[in-house]
């Protein structure tokens, strides 16, 4: 694609590099028969192609965003497949998340959605105050009917049917490991996932030291940066992006580290991307040392399952008979089934596609795939509260796929994918390692019953 930046405008690292990836576009269109918002809407303006021709236009001519431009780059889930299909290798996510932040600066916004970005960037990356959120959700939720608002209604749906108590695990420590030590990590606890499910971090503490691993919580890591960064507010996202880097280069500058284990992969996604996010910066050298031993939970457990010494168990349906809806539930003896629900953010953000089907079947689980698996389910961070509509339409179809499988479980490495699906259908839905922990000695993920 040509392009016409000026010098001045060049001068910029954001335009730089949006230059590059808006060149490396050949107008091919392969993006859009992997994007689920085209798929839904049938708006080319709705497609990666048409994004970036509103981007480039918004950027070049370095005017004020307007309505329509707005709206169809905050319709973009950010899931990246297009970037798993392009076969340019355009980098769609460092350019729509460099236009995100151009809007934040120049566009205004009408009152409610400032006010709902201003609520959610203020609540979500901060476990507590999301607790109080949950609860008062929790509370009104019985009169989400009466609310005209269809992101308020999103908003009160979104709670769980419990909340779990805060988990000690996730204060910063050491766990010695249970084996031979053959790796010291640094576990990323997350922010949203510390009050939606401590029963992640749990397993993962349980399964990394019965596998040998010294496991750590870094003192002040905490929430990656994603969910601001995708709106947008780059120094809000900058600000707790840094923080970690500190947490992990101090603990790698002292007893080491071997990995930074991330097992909610939105955030993997942007960890990863570290290195660039603070490239112009003071924290350059840290940040790319800090992406460069980042790595989702399924990349670390393939490293040291084949070798570890501890086998796993001979699971099968009746260890989770009763646990599903009245006529689903598992007949006979045989393995269990699960149905693997590829996070975008794992499959197109980190291009881990096989390990966590290879350590399922592995651990002696029936794995299976729904038709189209590259879709996203429509959660894409905070999408399904800004975008309920056509999430709405995204989990309905992503639910009818999994559940045509008829599984026993549904799997996924992702936590806003689980409460996304989960919110659709009565099959239980768990973590993958919450899967591997409970077949290699661990107990009975608590949301099996």
């Amino acid at each position: 694609m040509k392009t016409e930046f000026t010098e001045a405008q060049l001068a910029d690292p954001g335009t730089a590099r949006a230059n590059e990836i808006l060149r490396a576009c050949v107008h091919c269109g392969f993006c859009t028969a992997t994007c689920p918002t085209y798929q839904v809407l049938g708006d080319e303006l709705d497609s990666p192609r048409g994004r970036i021709y509103l981007i480039k236009d918004m950027l070049e001519n370095e005017r004020v965003p307007d309505e329509k431009t707005v709206k169809h780059i905050d319709r973009c889930l950010s899931c990246l497949a297009c970037m798993t299909t392009c076969p340019s290798g355009v980098h769609y996510m460092h350019l729509v998340d460099h236009a995100r932040a151009y809007i934040e600066e120049n566009y205004k916004r009408p009152v409610s959605d400032r006010a709902l970005r201003w609520v959610l960037a203020r609540i979500l990356p901060h476990p507590g105050r999301f607790r109080l959120a949950l609860l008062g959700a929790k509370i009104g939720r019985p009169f989400r009917g009466l609310i005209p608002s269809a992101r308020l209604r999103a908003m009160l749906e979104m709670a769980p049917k419990r909340i779990p108590p805060v988990s000690r695990n996730d204060d910063p420590q050491s766990f010695a490991p249970v084996a031979p030590r053959r790796k010291r990590v640094a576990l990323m606890t997350g922010c949203a996932q510390k009050a939606l499910n401590t029963d992640i971090n749990d397993a993962t503490i349980r399964l990394l030291t019965r596998l040998g691993c010294e496991v750590v919580v870094a003192e002040g890591a905490g929430c990656c940066g994603a969910l601001t960064h995708h709106m947008g507010r780059e120094g809000e996202a900058h600000g707790t992006a840094a923080k970690n880097i500190r947490a992990w280069a101090a603990e790698m500058e002292g007893a080491g580290l071997d990995a930074i284990v991330i097992n909610t992969s939105g955030c993997g996604t942007t960890v990863k991307d570290y290195g660039h996010m603070f490239r112009q910066t003071d924290l350059a050298e840290e940040a790319a040392k800090v992406a460069g031993i980042a790595k989702d939970i399924s990349e670390v457990l393939a490293e040291l399952m084949p070798e570890a010494p501890v086998k796993a168990r001979n699971l099968a349906k009746a260890e989770i008979a009763g646990t599903q809806a009245e006529g689903h539930a598992p007949e006979g003896s045989g393995p269990i089934r699960v149905a693997y629900h590829a996070a975008c953010s794992l499959q197109h953000g980190q291009k881990i596609k096989d390990h966590p089907k290879a350590l399922l079947k592995a651990a002696g689980f029936e794995v299976v795939e729904p038709a189209d698996s590259h879709l996203c389910c429509g959660s894409a961070g905070t999408y399904n509260l800004m975008q309920p509509e056509i999430s709405g339409q995204l989990k309905a179809r992503k639910v009818r796929t999994l559940e045509a499988k008829a599984p026993d479980i549904i799997a996924a490495g992702n936590i806003g994918c689980m409460m996304q699906i989960g919110s659709g259908t009565e099959t239980p839905i768990v973590h993958t390692v919450e899967l591997l922990d409970w077949a290699t000695g661990g107990p009975k993920p608590p949301a099996l019953g």
